[in-house]
């Protein structure tokens, strides 16, 4: 993951020495090698002191490698034949030489498909299980359903529950309409399942699984392409594969696991296309920086951008949690573009980057998110305009003179008077409608302050201070295969702790790294967590709940693979201390992994005794 080579430009220069002496000077009549002077050592007293203890200064990478840092194996990469594994050959264990060079070849995706598909089988396994509506499933699966209907979300019964799950099965559906508080995606995603398997628990969950086991083959090919390690992206996909929460999460038809895919997905195309971005800088410059060509130099069409500016907008139009993500990748995509004319040569990036790269990434992020959450209204703005026979309120507008609002509430700045209002007639009366919608929409959620037994504050999420028990049932001896006096069947929506511990430490890591390493990869990281979390903390007096932070989970796991990276060494460190270090590591993994196993009852609504449930309540906090 770190580079490091063992000896500078400068020692490379030394001319030829015996093994006991400095630098042969001349030679005797006899031939006999006479010791010339040392060459003066320049270096600062403490490079030396810690070049005894065998340390080496990374070597000084070429303008093209620190534009586009290598790629592990892979096609186009991997040598023919590949070189043979030194792990292996000390193992005496031997690969026909063709196999191996395709093993090596393809390991990028082996690696990752496989860890995926560990995760797909725990996600998919007794996926109907439990056999019920838990939770806040009692909404959404509902609203997928009447989307997939009508277009709209719609009211439904008192008894619509007992209905849909009953035998043989009633689903009450209607068409009045209902004032729903959530964008449209995620529930129209949700209703792909039920299409396909019917309104039933496997039927409003199949999406949820399909999704939270594609993000773990996505984060093992991110972590690959961010740490440059195959093993590193592995690493992820397997913490993210064992997270409780993201479990939990992957088998409920809740809607933030949904957000935390196209967070995910925006994060992959962005690195993807800082990659693109520097191969055409690099291509450009032709191993020389140049200030006058830095400066000047436009950047062409980024596909790669505007893949993850629709799935920013994909993740607004889920949940309103993904507008912050905007304001987050925009900035962080613009950061990337000043370090990358830094590196060709700008005199002055930030101008350069204002000029040339500013506007781009707003439309490319911004704008084109907006547009992308407009266009997931279409079901709603294409029904019916008669009062009770299309969406909710689609029929606002209709015939009412439009003008602007005299007051709007804004984050942090709150409720704030226009200074004048004008006429909006020339707005058409959907869009008016649905920002009225919006308005409604929004003061539902921001007044949100009904108490519940699970709220928690944000600042407690990173250390599991309060989970969410979605659904509980205490059967006696006999019931539902209890075999003790006293079972218990829950689940829990809570992270792996060890994991989630392990995440608090590498995020200081992370954030040394950045502020004072000035790792980018660090600053990734923890800009994609900050896209999560931090926005939660100005509405810390509302209803909120720890399982809204599936939003950052990924981030968590890549903070802990950085710290496994580190523990582990870089890659010319001596075999002691990669084998010290590697060990480390490896405990951490199987622990985590071990931790997850360990709670894995309360993850599924396993039915155990009692004693224990009661085991594994670490703290009153977690009841």
């Amino acid at each position: 993951m770190w580079r490091v080579t063992g000896e500078t430009a400068a020692e490379a220069a030394v001319v030829e020495t015996t093994v006991e002496t400095g630098p042969v000077d001349e030679q005797d009549p006899s031939g006999a090698a006479i010791p010339g002077p040392r060459p003066e050592d320049r270096r600062a007293p403490w490079v030396r002191r810690l070049a005894a203890h065998g340390y080496r200064a990374p070597e000084r990478l070429s303008l093209q490698e620190r534009l586009v840092p290598p790629m592990p194996d892979g096609p186009g990469v991997t040598p023919s034949p590949a070189r043979p594994s030194p792990l292996m050959l000390r193992a005496g264990l031997s690969v026909p030489e063709e196999l191996w060079t395709w093993l090596c070849r393809w390991s990028g995706w082996l690696g990752p498909l496989a860890v995926a598909l560990f995760g797909g089988l725990l996600r998919f396994w007794k996926l109907g299980s439990p056999g019920g509506i838990i939770f806040d499933e009692t909404y959404y699966a509902k609203d997928a359903y009447a989307l997939w209907q009508g277009g709209y979300e719609t009211n439904w019964a008192d008894t619509a529950n007992s209905q849909i799950l009953g035998t043989p099965q009633v689903i009450p559906y209607k068409t009045d309409p209902a004032f729903i508080v959530h964008p449209p995606v995620g529930k129209w995603i949700i209703g792909m399942g039920e299409q396909l398997f019917g309104m039933h628990p496997l039927g409003w969950r199949f999406m949820l699984a399909l999704l939270g086991t594609a993000s773990i083959l996505m984060i093992a090919r991110i972590g690959r392409r961010l740490f440059r390690s195959t093993l590193l992206g592995c690493v992820a996909g397997l913490l993210l594969s064992v997270d409780g929460l993201h479990f939990v999460m992957s088998r409920t038809s809740l809607l933030d696991l949904i957000v935390m895919f196209w967070i995910l997905a925006a994060f992959g195309f962005l690195l993807l296309d800082r990659d693109r971005t520097r191969a055409r800088i690099a291509r450009i410059l032709d191993g020389a920086a140049d200030a006058a060509t830095a400066h000047r130099m436009r950047l062409g069409l980024r596909p790669y951008r505007l893949a993850a500016g629709v799935c920013v907008g994909l993740a607004c139009s889920t949940k309103w949690s993904g507008m912050y993500v905007a304001a987050f990748f925009g900035l962080l995509t613009v950061f990337w573009d000043l370090g990358a004319r830094k590196l060709a040569g700008a005199r002055h990036p930030y101008w350069s980057v204002l000029r040339r790269d500013g506007l781009p990434a707003f439309a490319s992020i911004v704008l084109v998110a907006a547009g992308t959450y407009v266009a997931s209204w279409s079901g709603w703005l294409a029904s019916s305009t008669a009062p009770g026979k299309g969406g909710y309120g689609r029929d606002w507008a209709v015939g009412r003179h439009g003008i602007s609002t005299e007051y709007v509430t804004l984050p942090v700045l709150g409720r704030v008077k226009m200074p004048f209002q004008v006429s909006m007639d020339w707005v058409p009366a959907g869009l008016r409608s649905l920002w009225h919608y919006h308005s409604q929409m929004y003061d539902f959620n921001v007044n949100l302050h009904s108490p519940h037994l699970y709220q928690s504050n944000p600042w407690s999420w990173l250390v599991l201070g309060r989970p969410v028990s979605f659904y509980y049932e205490s059967p006696k001896y006999g019931q539902s295969g209890c075999k003790a006096s006293e079972c218990a069947s829950e689940v829990l929506a809570i992270g792996t702790p060890l994991l989630w511990w392990a995440g608090v430490i590498a995020l200081a890591y992370c954030l040394y790294r950045w502020v004072l390493r000035r790792d980018w990869r660090a600053g990734a990281v923890l800009c994609g967590l900050g896209a999560g979390l931090l926005p939660w903390f100005e509405y810390q007096q509302r209803t909120i709940f720890l399982f809204y932070a599936v939003a950052f989970v990924p981030f968590i796991a890549l903070a802990v693979t950085m710290l496994v990276g580190a523990l582990i060494g870089p890659a010319r460190a001596t075999p002691e201390r990669r084998l010290v270090g590697g060990a480390a590591a490896g405990v951490l993994v199987l622990l985590i992994v071990w931790n997850f196993l360990y709670f894995f009852p309360l993850y599924t609504g396993q039915v155990i005794p009692m004693q224990d449930w009661r085991a594994r309540m670490w703290f009153t906090s977690w009841i």
